[in-house]
């Protein structure tokens, strides 16, 4: 296998990870576990969604809830620098065949909708509405007082796919997983705002949203987001962690919402900015790539995720075992 070469002069200009857009079967009690066990600020409230955000963030959203019958993850939001971006997606994706359409969007700008080749349902936006920062409301910072939304992981039948097509946008590979003495591909870590990665790609039955990640300012967040999520009914939630990933060096914690989304509160990672620094690579077998201490997680952790509607789940071109808690307590 070759690794993907990132392309520095793409079509357009992605930014970052800017929001996500969740199914939910019962708004009030996604509100509720997404304010007060996670810490999210309530931007807006309808009938059939709510606006969410982290404490640092001015723009009117990064979490979506939308009222559905059936929970599933409904969009993967990434921002792009400017209107003529969304133009030259649009172009772009006319002409390499990519199905796209152009949407109008509440608190969002030209909106550009579009499913990449493996499946993951995404937007682009190159706007949004503006709302007062709480970043210094030090008052309101309730459970894991989250700051931004950071990244996401997608699970995928076709890893190597997925970060040629990426990586042919401008992302950049930071890290990535393989078989044991080769570069074929079991995860990809990409970034375009400067650290470890705004979007993931995993090996599995996919396209699946395996979670979405807010910062938090410390570690003190992190053991304070599992206190209060113990206190209000939410303990055995707790999809993984506290721990420490090799991959990004971030101490994380994982919830699990009341439609079974899962979130990642995290502590952030280092930079990854300067082109000529290289991917780190790590061998499909280490654990530390998971964890640099702890226990492994779970086989729900490994092997449940939330759909995307109306995409078929296809089994992975590649297939592991991996080492699971249930593993570890059945030999210890």
């Amino acid at each position: 296998m070759t690794l993907p070469v990132t392309n520095h002069d793409p079509a357009f200009e992605i930014t970052r990870a800017s929001h996500v857009r969740m199914g939910c079967t019962n708004l009030e009690k996604s509100r509720d576990f997404y304010r007060d066990t996670v810490g999210l600020v309530v931007t807006e409230e309808t009938d059939t969604a709510i606006y969410m955000r982290g404490l640092e963030e001015a723009c009117h959203h990064s979490l979506v809830l939308e009222w559905t019958p059936e929970a599933k993850a409904h969009r993967v939001g990434l921002r792009v620098k400017r209107e003529s971006d969304v133009l030259n997606a649009e172009r772009y994706f006319k002409a390499v065949g990519i199905e796209h359409e152009r949407v109008e969007v509440d608190h969002q700008g030209p909106t550009l909708r579009f499913r990449d080749p493996v499946g993951t349902l995404m937007e682009i936006t190159s706007e949004m509405s503006l709302v007062e920062r709480r970043m210094a409301a030090f008052d309101e910072f309730v459970a894991g007082a989250p700051q931004r939304l950071d990244h996401y992981q997608v699970v995928t039948y076709d890893v190597q796919e997925a970060t040629d097509f990426w990586t042919g946008l401008g992302m950049r590979m930071s890290e990535y997983t393989a078989k044991d003495g080769t570069d074929e591909l079991w995860g990809s870590w990409m970034e375009v705002k400067g650290n470890t990665h705004d979007l993931v790609f995993t090996n599995g039955r996919g396209p699946r949203l395996h979670h979405f990640a807010y910062t938090v300012p410390d570690a003190t967040h992190i053991i304070h987001a599992a206190d209060v999520a113990g206190a209000r009914g939410f303990g055995q939630e707790i999809d993984r962690g506290p721990g420490r990933h090799g991959i990004s060096n971030a101490l994380f914690l994982y919830l699990r919402d009341p439609d079974q989304h899962r979130i990642e509160l995290f502590t952030t990672h280092y930079q990854f900015i300067d082109l000529e620094d290289e991917p780190i690579r790590w061998d499909v077998s280490d654990p530390r790539r998971a964890q640099q201490w702890g226990m492994p997680a779970s086989r729900r952790w490994f092997f449940e995720a939330s759909e995307f509607p109306g995409e078929v789940i296809t089994e992975p071109m590649l297939t592991a075992t991996p080492d699971t808690l249930e593993d570890y307590l059945a030999i210890h």
